[in-house]
């Protein structure tokens, strides 16, 4: 699928959508807006990479630790016990990505879509008033992980749990203005895995919830700004998943030692991959588009498998709104969720 250039008359949804990183995690995207500039950078044992083929290079050809703490691998092991495809390593997640890649491919887009469709149906269809949108994707998020993991737990406490468990753990290890709150990870974890019939679909159910809430609201509140409704298609909401990039930095901890970019890299040494940086979500026209829409999924053997999931689903919800041309009446960034996004964005037809 071929990306489509936003117009250049986006400055002003790009400068309001980059206020949303700046505002819901102020120190680390200042620090790693303030070392775009390079490739790579070493801030101590900590390792910042930001360039595209430097970031595909740490994912398919250095040796990762799949457990250590502060990592996606590790925040699975500990919502779920460990054994997890987020946690694992040759075969053994060869084995746990196959059932997993069937459940969010092609079968599974056509078994979760009706869901998120009765949703927007019954929540969009009449746009007579102002709208929230972020409850609306929370509801819409939460229906489809329940599909997905077989809870029958109501979808906005699913929902919320997993933002929860996403929150307490990322409030753990990204650097920030509040003090880091230890100990609350693994209530959230249990709180999760209480709404789960099994405990190993809780990383499954926080990766579906807080990338679909923080990516539908602010691929809606660009289109409006920019006024693109006249342009949605499957192809602007692979371009908006770029420009957005709902999951801006994968955590990760070299394995072994290496170089990544002509930079030194020690075991044990912290990796901050930038996706954001990497997608090229800063330019308006990436130098490499297929390669920039592919890079907030990740690369490799442990690239997302939920990409085309994600990829209809906002191309969905885009088109139910399209008719309506909404406008953004008010937008507040929720300061605590795991992934940049909105905590309130009020729309109303255009």
């Amino acid at each position: 699928m071929t990306a489509v250039p936003a117009p250049a008359g986006d400055r002003a949804a790009r400068q309001k959508d980059r206020l949303v990183y700046l505002r819901s995690h102020p120190v680390l995207f200042a620090l790693l807006s303030a070392t775009r500039g390079r490739p790579v950078v070493r801030l101590g044992r900590t390792v910042l990479v930001h360039g595209p083929d430097a970031y595909r290079e740490v994912l398919t050809s250095l040796p990762l630790d799949r457990t250590a703490d502060g990592t996606t691998g590790g925040a699975a092991a500990r919502l779920s016990g460990g054994g997890l495809l987020f946690d694992q390593d040759g075969a053994g997640h060869r084995a746990a990505r196959r059932p997993l890649a069937a459940r969010l491919g092609r079968q599974g887009v056509e078994r979760l879509r009706p869901v998120w469709q009765e949703v927007l149906e019954r929540r969009l269809a009449v746009l007579d008033g102002p709208v929230d949108l972020v409850p609306v994707v929370r509801e819409l998020a939460g229906a489809s992980a329940a599909v997905l993991t077989g809870s029958d737990a109501d979808p906005l406490v699913l929902a919320r749990a997993a933002a929860g468990a996403a929150s307490a753990a990322a409030g753990e290890h990204l650097p920030g203005l509040l003090p880091r709150r230890r100990g609350h990870g693994a209530a959230a974890a249990a709180r999760l895995a209480a709404l789960l019939p099994d405990p190993l679909d809780a990383m499954v159910a926080v990766a579906a919830v807080n990338t679909t809430v923080a990516a539908l609201p602010r691929a809606a509140a660009w289109c409006a700004r920019a006024g693109l409704w006249p342009r949605v298609s499957p192809e602007l909401a692979v371009e908006l998943l770029r420009l957005t990039a709902a999951s801006p930095v994968l955590p990760r901890v070299a394995a072994a030692d290496g170089v990544v970019a002509g930079c030194p890299v020690r075991r044990g040494d912290r990796l901050v991959l930038v996706a954001r940086h990497a997608a090229e979500a800063h330019r308006a026209v990436p130098e490499r588009p297929a390669a920039a829409a592919q890079a907030v999924f990740g690369a490799g053997p442990h690239a997302c498998p939920g990409a085309a999931l994600a990829r209809t689903q906002l191309a969905d919800f885009l088109a139910a709104l399209a008719p309506h041309r909404p406008r953004v009446l008010r937008a507040r960034v929720d300061r605590r969720s795991a992934l940049p996004g909105y905590a309130v964005l009020l729309v109303g037809r255009g």
